[in-house]
């Protein structure tokens, strides 16, 4: 490696802190040789229920020179979410996955992605390169785990030693050369808590996840009806779940975000059992207006809230 390398590597991650992101960590541009496997038994398995796109572009998930042209470094972002304010959680409260409380993370993350690529191609010159926030086939834990940022634990989060596992994941791969650093080693340990803990059964083994059983796949991927045989499981969680990682002893170590976009909403701050019960549209599209909630939609919201309800019977 070249001084310039170094340097180059240097300047990008202490840009990267100065807009904000929690951590910065880089790795080569290669094909994913231990995933490829993986990822092949896990769709063969149909653990990504009626995900359809984890199946799409095998290939270009498993070497980012087919996304990137020459590509020859992945750059890989950590942005911090964990709420200082959080919403109830009693067994009485309909529940809300934590990275859902604010302004949807896509696009917070993009604009500093971007960002940080034009400081780049600013102070370094002609680099190509493309920003990816979950919107591409990137298998964004195996490059943030190359990359020195944590480890995948048994419930397939990416841990941090540092803050824990409640954070957003982006990436740039660039045509540039940098200076990788190494691989992080796993730090769970013999501990199965998040495992012990799904009420649902998802984590079919360590690292491994059942797509089609977890809890945030029902309430945010499902588009018809959630299965009868879950009912009752699932602690009143109506978008998201959060439960691996709030039982996960790393997350001892999380501290709330510096992002204001991710703040929650004081609308949503104040909601009640009956206003999530008797939610229209209007207040769906006002107090969800910037929120990644707006991916179920008002229907898979409602779906979501009376599969909570005890006693209630499935629509079909």
């Amino acid at each position: 490696m070249h001084s310039s390398t170094s340097q180059y590597t240097q300047l990008i991650k202490a840009r990267a802190l100065a807009l904000g992101f929690d951590f910065c960590g880089v790795a080569k541009a290669d094909f994913l040789e231990e995933e490829a496997p993986r990822l092949e038994t896990w769709l063969k398995n149909g653990m990504h229920g009626q995900m359809n796109y984890m199946a799409n572009h095998f290939d270009k998930r498993l070497d980012p020179r087919l996304l990137v042209d020459d590509a020859k470094s992945v750059i890989t972002v950590l942005l911090n979410y964990y709420p200082e304010q959080k919403l109830p959680e009693s067994d009485a409260d309909y529940k809300l996955s934590k990275y859902a409380y604010g302004a949807d993370y896509h696009y917070v993350i993009k604009d500093k992605l971007k960002n940080l690529l034009a400081y780049i191609q600013e102070e370094i010159g002609e680099v190509g390169g493309r920003a990816f926030v979950d919107s591409a086939p990137v298998m964004d834990k195996a490059w943030a785990n190359r990359g020195g940022l944590g480890w995948v634990g048994k419930h397939t989060n990416l841990i941090n030693r540092e803050i824990g596992s409640f954070f957003f994941i982006g990436e740039l791969i660039l045509d540039l050369e940098l200076e990788p650093d190494g691989p992080i080693t796993d730090y769970c340990g013999t501990c199965t808590r998040c495992i012990d803990a799904c009420p649902t059964d998802a984590i079919v083994g360590p690292y491994v996840v059942d797509g089609s059983k977890c809890i945030s796949y029902f309430t945010i991927e499902l588009k018809e009806a959630i299965p009868d045989d879950v009912r009752g499981k699932f602690d009143n969680w109506v978008f998201g779940c959060d439960i691996c990682q709030d039982v996960c002893p790393w997350n001892r170590f999380a501290k709330p975000h510096k992002t204001v976009e991710f703040n929650l909403n004081p609308e949503l701050a104040a909601f009640t059992k009956t206003d999530w019960e008797e939610i229209t549209e209007d207040v769906f599209r006002e107090v969800f207006r910037r929120s990644a909630v707006k991916r179920t939609k008002l229907e898979g919201l409602k779906r979501n809230i009376a599969f909570n309800k005890p006693g209630s019977v499935s629509e079909s």
